[in-house]
């Protein structure tokens, strides 16, 4: 892909509300309820995003692969406003407390655990369907302060997944981490011949056990990705307005939300989704680029 300096192509918005590992210790304003999530929903589109990325959490406030805290979130974001409904693959991790024991006995330490690929199968089932899927296009040591897991990405899995958004008519988008991941999509798309043109990446950034958020790192990946793709950069923690703010300028698309960035700015907390995707609005007007409408990002990514 060439960056185009110079577009003034309306920008897709997406917001990540939830996401990730950390709860509301981590910032009081990650909705975490059905309910919360829905008004989150509501209140990014009337912002102006159009696509909401969606992990949803169960009772104990983890992420939860349980299909009915999916149908009630997707039901309740349904009756509040047409944002698109995108639902992340991976799920999330959890995590674990007193995964070791000491030599008296003692249970301490943390560690995270992943879902396994039966239940990341089973979010094809969601009811009322969502709009739209992610795939992660590759295996890698996911790493955090809570602990590392192997985040199993194989490409039998991915084909068979993709054949499933295929036959329910939902959208795809591609997630990658590392290059390699690219060359992973092209198997997809040439051998298995279950992707097809024209393609929708996320080039996430600053994952452990992922490519580092480095402005090089970034233009190889978007110089890897095929001609005609529409994109979008996820950059998790610091550097996140930077990297967005650099891709608007390249004409791509952004996605924020509290999934990616817990701090508006240094030592200054979130106070909601909304606050950063009115940022992301701002910018991109700055630009020139108006955000993108629902209709319009339907039409782009041919859902």
């Amino acid at each position: 892909m060439k960056p185009n300096l110079l577009t003034d192509e309306k920008v897709i918005i997406t917001a990540a509300i939830t996401g990730g590992i950390q709860g509301k210790w981590a910032n009081p304003a990650i909705p975490i309820t059905p309910e919360e999530q829905a008004q989150d929903a509501l209140e990014c589109y009337e912002a102006g995003a159009s696509i909401l990325h969606l992990h949803v959490r169960g009772e104990d406030g983890q992420n939860t692969p349980d299909l009915k805290y999916y149908n009630k979130t997707v039901k309740l974001i349904r009756e509040k406003c047409p944002i698109i409904v995108q639902i992340g693959n991976g799920i999330g991790a959890k995590i674990a407390y007193g995964v070791k024991t000491s030599s008296k006995g003692r249970k301490y330490g943390q560690a995270i655990v992943m879902p396994t690929l039966k239940e990341r199968l089973n979010l094809l089932n969601i009811d009322p369907p969502p709009d739209m899927h992610t795939i992660n296009a590759g295996t890698f040591e996911f790493q955090t302060k809570y602990g590392n897991h192997t985040f199993n990405n194989p490409i039998s899995f991915n084909k068979r997944y993709v054949e499933g958004c295929n036959k329910k008519g939902f959208g795809i988008e591609i997630e990658v981490y590392d290059t390699s991941h690219i060359i992973n999509v092209e198997t997809l798309v040439s051998r298995f011949k279950v992707l097809k043109p024209p393609l929708h990446f996320s080039i996430v950034l600053g994952i452990g056990g992922g490519a580092p958020v480095t402005i090089r790192n970034l233009l190889n990946m978007v110089d890897l990705l095929p001609e005609g793709s529409t994109w979008q950069v996820v950059t998790v923690g610091k550097l996140n307005l930077r990297t967005t703010t650099i891709t608007l300028c390249m004409g791509g698309n952004v996605r924020t939300g509290l999934e990616d960035i817990l701090y508006y700015q240094k030592g200054e907390l979130v106070e909601s989704n909304t606050q950063l995707v009115k940022r992301m609005v701002r910018l991109a007007k700055e630009l020139g680029r108006k955000p993108a409408t629902v209709d319009e990002a339907k039409l782009k990514l041919g859902l």
